[in-house]
């Protein structure tokens, strides 16, 4: 049977790859706020601009930014419902973990009512 979040499996690895960094994490968390500048981004982190760069575009590639180009300046946006697989499939596993929880309190109750017999 295929997992009806199969569809997000792709997108899941992307997205987590990129949450793994905690740079590209404090960019999401920047761009929070609202969309800036490259230059503004980079500045707040001691790297190289290429190496910099190489965060933005794991982001975009990710789906979790955009960036657009006006003239010579180049800015970042968070992209408008690109945390929504990862929020589904955190979602998913909670279900599923709080119905094992369940079923493993009940197993317990029933040990200790055998227990009490």
């Amino acid at each position: 049977m295929v997992s009806h979040m199969a569809k997000y499996d792709d997108t899941l690895s992307a997205c987590f790859t990129a949450l793994g960094d905690p740079t590209r994490r404090a960019v999401l968390d920047r761009l929070a706020r609202g969309p800036t500048t490259v230059s503004e981004l980079a500045a707040a982190h001691d790297m190289a601009l290429p190496s910099f760069l190489a965060h933005l575009r794991k982001l975009e590639a990710a789906g979790l930014i955009t960036t657009a180009k006006t003239g010579r300046t180049r800015r970042c946006a968070l992209a408008p419902g690109a945390i929504a697989p990862v929020r589904d499939w955190l979602d998913q596993q909670a279900r599923v973990w709080e119905a094992r929880l369940d079923r493993f309190e009940g197993h317990i109750a029933n040990l200790k009512e055998e227990d009490e017999t």
